[in-house]
Formats: structure tokens, C-alpha cells, sequence
């Protein structure tokens, strides 16, 4: 294989054969759990990096649990984990900082492809008689549970889409080999093509349980605010650098 060859051949890991396609990445019936709860403004300022602000008078943080059976060049998978809402220059959106799913291909595309803080774990959300269950084990380990009652209430469609068209951000982070950071940037995502299929409210609750390599409850739960229930078709769409700390 020739050097022109490999650039123009070279895309992901490994080279003859990477470890996921190239997008768009389009999902189908994908289904969120969304429950939003209060946390202690502390541990928010202490996890949330700069140029990202946090509102430390209503330390707020969403935990999700999200089933996705149908996603273009991922498979069947689920993933779950902690979305913080922040601001940067004025605009409301969601910082992702932590999340774990059960399949490789999203791992290493969505490290590598955007900085998702992807660790790789056993996630579930499934439906219990009358009740949506989520849960997050790390090996042998039970991190997360949550519960919420099932399609109670029909939730506000136009609110819940807005909260879908609203900026992603995310730190995305790549060594050097010395082991340096090479790159170290704040990048920003949008969901696209959004099609709601359906969104409902219920009474909720969560329930978290330390673990050293899994520390979604250094972010305890203070109180419940809210919960959503989502099905929707989108796309993931691709990001771009707001900030590169290296610059």
C-alpha cells in the first residue's frame, strides 16, 4: 500500500477494516428515559470545564437511559448516562459528561468521531408491566436504576423538540504518543432530522450507587424535578470545534 493509498483510504481504526462506517448515522425508534433532578452546585462546578457555565442556583443534571434498536452502522445497543445543562456565549444547551453502552462500534466512533466520554458497560431499558426501567451494571456491578411510571401523561411535543434541536457540547480529548494531549477541544453536536413519534410524563424515580470506575453518583440525586419518556427517529449529526484549549 502506497502513502497516497493510505490517505486516501485512511478513515478510522483499523485501517483495512474500521471499526465503524462512515455516516450519516441515522437511528429509528429510538427511546430516551430522561429524569432531571437537582444535585449540589459544588459537584457541578467541579465536573463542568470552562468556557461552559453552569447554573449553580438550580444545579440541575439529566440522567439518561436510552434504547436504541436501529442506528445506521452501530447495530442494537443502549447506552446510558449524565447530561448537564449549561450555557456558552448565552446559548442553553447540554454538556455530556459520562456515558456507557454495551456495543464497540459506537465506543469507538463516538470517542474518536465527536469526544463522547464513552466507557463500556451494560446498560437496559426495558418496559416492566406498567413501568419503564432503566439500569446501568459495570460488570457484576449495579450503578444506576431508574423507574418512571409509563405513558401517564402525554408530554408538551413542542417542548420536548425543542429540547432536542438544542446545542450538544462535549470535551473531547486525544493522547499524543508520549502520552501528551495532541487534541483537547470543546465540540459542539446537533440532533437532525428529527421525526417525534411520541413523548410522555410519569412520577419517577432514581437511585445510584458508587463505583470507582462508574462515579455517576458523584452527582447525587437531591430531589427529582421531572421525567420524559421520547420516541423519535434522528440523525446524529456531525460536530464542530468552539474551542481548542491546545490553541
Amino acid at each position: 500500500m502506497t502513502e497516497d493509498e493510505v490517505r486516501r483510504t485512511a478513515f478510522a481504526m483499523p485501517l483495512t477494516s474500521p471499526a465503524y462506517p462512515k455516516g450519516p448515522y441515522r437511528f429509528i425508534d429510538r427511546e430516551f428515559l430522561i429524569i432531571t433532578y437537582r444535585t449540589d452546585a459544588d459537584r457541578l462546578r467541579a465536573v463542568v470545564p470552562a468556557p461552559l457555565a453552569v447554573d449553580t442556583t438550580n444545579p440541575i443534571v439529566k440522567y439518561e437511559f436510552i434504547r436504541m434498536p436501529d442506528s445506521t452502522g452501530f447495530g442494537d445497543y443502549t447506552e446510558t448516562g449524565q447530561v448537564i445543562p449549561v450555557t456558552l456565549g448565552g446559548r442553553a444547551g447540554g454538556y455530556t459528561h459520562a456515558m456507557f453502552l454495551n456495543d464497540h462500534p459506537p465506543i469507538a466512533g463516538g470517542r474518536e468521531l465527536w469526544g463522547f466520554p464513552k466507557k463500556l458497560a451494560n446498560p437496559r431499558l426495558h418496559k416492566e408491566i406498567d413501568t419503564l426501567v432503566g439500569t446501568l451494571d459495570y460488570g457484576p456491578v449495579r450503578v444506576a436504576t431508574g423507574t418512571m411510571g409509563y405513558k401517564h401523561h402525554t408530554a408538551d411535543h413542542a417542548a420536548v423538540a425543542a429540547s432536542l434541536g438544542a446545542p450538544n457540547w462535549l470535551l473531547k480529548i486525544i493522547p499524543h504518543v508520549d502520552g501528551s494531549p495532541r487534541i483537547c477541544e470543546l465540540v459542539e453536536y446537533y440532533l437532525e432530522d428529527v421525526t417525534l413519534k411520541g413523548a410522555w410524563t410519569g412520577p419517577a424515580a432514581l437511585e445510584f450507587f458508587p463505583h470507582a470506575l462508574a462515579p455517576v453518583a458523584d452527582l447525587p440525586v437531591r430531589s427529582i424535578v421531572s421525567a420524559v419518556h421520547i420516541v423519535a427517529d434522528l440523525t446524529l449529526g456531525l460536530g464542530k470545534v468552539v474551542h481548542d484549549y491546545l490553541a
